[in-house]
């Protein structure tokens, strides 16, 4: 029988997605989004034996990031090497799948004899996507055959788009956060060269172009980036004074 239970939606997913918002959102990682998207999949739905997320990343590949039970990396493990399966069909085809029992299922034959010596009965998975594209999938599976039905499929496909809002603004912050800290990075090696050139225009007489030739031929005979020379010209060499 499918369980009637619903997913947190409106109510608890609402508010979650609030606390991700805005400010607090700065302080929330995109393993740590995942992890509570499937402890809420995982709490609510009592059927379930294990819950993960399989997410798309920027070369298309598929990776497993979270998963509530070992079950759950074996199974998808199998997904991805044997190119089959529901989480994969429901990535390929941005819709819901659910499998009732592995043991007469026909789709994915070869994935659902693998999985068969595992426990594994029954699946439901539902894609994360929005205006960006697929993000990943939401999969449960469960040791019980039919424990999820077509109440079931409805529910986890609505907690899907709006996971996949929580997953695409936290992924949005990390790329920032990621450009924000190159960007840092570049003003400090800027600030270094600069730093550098002037000790060596101070040490040995020579005017901006050319001190900063002198600092190209130094960091090329150290094998090291002009920053990596300048940094040791201003903070290892001796000065005068």
């Amino acid at each position: 029988m499918s369980s009637e239970q619903a997913l947190p939606l409106d109510g608890e997913l609402a508010a979650v997605a609030a606390r991700m918002s805005g400010l607090l959102l700065s302080r929330e990682s995109v393993d740590s989004v995942l992890e509570l998207i499937v402890s809420l999949a995982s709490t609510t739905i009592t059927a379930a034996a294990g819950v993960g997320v399989t997410l798309v990343d920027a070369e298309g590949g598929l990776v497993t990031t979270t998963a509530s039970a070992p079950l759950v990396r074996e199974a998808d493990a199998l997904q991805y090497e044997l190119a089959e399966g529901p989480c994969l069909a429901a990535l390929e085809g941005c819709s819901p799948q659910r499998i009732d029992d592995v043991a007469t299922e026909r789709r994915w034959t070869r994935w659902c004899a693998a999985v068969a010596g595992s426990g594994l009965r029954s699946v439901v998975t539902a894609p994360m996507v929005t205006e960006e594209g697929c993000h990943g999938a939401i999969k449960i599976y469960a040791t019980a055959p039919g424990a999820f039905g077509p109440s079931d499929e409805r529910k986890l496909a609505t907690f899907a788009e709006r996971a996949a809002v929580l997953v695409a603004n936290a992924r949005a912050y990390e790329r920032a956060s990621r450009f924000s800290d190159q960007f840092k990075l570049t003003l400090r090696d800027r600030d270094l060269i600069a730093m550098a050139k002037g000790y060596l225009m101070g040490r040995d007489g020579l005017g901006e172009e050319a001190a900063f030739d002198r600092l190209l031929s130094l960091a090329r005979v150290e094998g090291t980036s002009p920053a990596g020379t300048a940094a040791r010209l201003v903070g290892s060499e001796p000065r005068e004074g």
